[in-house]
C-alpha cells in the first residue's frame, strides 16, 4: 500500500501542470504519440487511429473557451479542466484499440492515469507507455502498476475515475469496489464491446473524463485591482 500511495502522490504531483497546459498543446503531443505507436504495425495502425479520433473529439469539444452572458463590468467565462488521477484497466478482453483510447481520452481531458492490467496486458501497456513518454508527454503522467494493486486503486480517495473494457461480469465486480469507496464518487466509464467500440468511439467519449469550470473577472477597476473567481473541482 505504500508503495502505491507513493505512486498516486507522484501523479498528484505533476497532475496540476499537466492539466494547466492547453488542450491544443496535449493533443499536439497526442499526435506524436499515436505516429510512434502506428509504427508498431499490425493492431497498434487501429490504436493509433483511435488516439488521433479522440484527438479530433478533444478539439471540437474542449479546445475552447466559451463566453458566457453576465452583468456589465465582468466577464463570465466556461471551460473543462482534467479531474485528477484516472485508472484504466481491463479484463482479458482489453484490446490496444480500447487501451489506447481509454488512455488518450483521460490525458487530452488533462488527467494522469494509472494502468492496473492483467499480466498478459503488461507488455502491450509498456509499449505504449514508453512511446507516450517519447512523444514528449512528462515522466509519472501515466503510469503501470500491478493487477494486485487494483483493489486498492478502486477505493483510494485520490482516484477520481475508471475507465475499463470488459464483459459485463468483469464490470459489474470494479462497479460493486467502486462503490464501497468512502468520499467523493469516482465515476465509472466501461466499454463492453470490443467489437464496435460503441462507448469509446463515440464522438463525445472524452467529456466523460473532465470537469466544467467557470471564471469571472471583475473588469470594472481598469487599471488597479481586478477580482478573479474561478469555480470548478478541485484546484480550478
Amino acid at each position: 500500500m505504500e508503495q502505491l500511495n507513493n505512486v498516486l502522490e507522484q501523479c498528484d504531483a505533476v497532475w496540476e501542470d499537466w492539466n494547466d497546459q492547453a488542450v491544443a498543446g496535449r493533443i499536439i503531443l497526442l499526435q506524436r504519440w499515436s505516429e510512434t505507436v502506428a509504427a508498431r504495425g499490425d493492431d497498434f495502425a487501429q490504436a493509433a487511429s483511435m488516439i488521433r479520433f479522440q484527438c479530433d473529439s478533444a478539439d471540437r469539444l474542449l479546445n475552447k473557451v466559451h463566453e458566457l452572458p453576465g452583468p456589465t463590468g465582468e466577464t463570465n467565462e466556461l471551460y473543462t479542466a482534467g479531474r485528477g488521477t484516472v485508472v484504466v484497466t481491463g479484463d482479458a478482453s482489453l484490446t490496444s484499440v480500447a487501451l489506447c483510447g481509454q488512455l488518450a481520452a483521460a490525458l487530452v481531458a488533462g488527467n494522469c492515469v494509472v494502468v492496473s492490467v492483467e499480466g498478459t496486458h503488461a507488455d502491450m501497456v509498456d509499449a505504449v507507455l514508453a512511446d507516450l513518454i517519447k512523444a514528449g508527454c512528462p515522466d509519472r503522467v501515466a503510469v503501470r502498476v500491478s493487477i494486485d494493486a487494483l483493489s486498492d486503486l478502486l477505493v483510494h480517495p485520490h482516484i477520481v475515475g475508471l475507465a475499463t473494457t470488459g464483459e459485463d461480469a468483469h464490470v459489474r465486480h470494479v462497479n460493486r469496489q467502486l462503490a464501497q469507496r468512502q468520499g467523493v464518487i469516482a465515476t465509472l466509464v466501461a466499454e463492453t464491446d470490443t467489437a464496435h467500440y460503441p462507448v469509446i468511439g463515440s464522438p463525445d467519449y472524452v467529456l466523460r473524463f473532465v470537469t466544467e469550470c467557470t471564471r469571472t473577472i471583475n473588469i470594472t477597476a481598469v487599471g488597479g485591482n481586478a477580482t478573479l473567481l474561478e469555480l470548478g473541482s478541485g484546484e480550478h
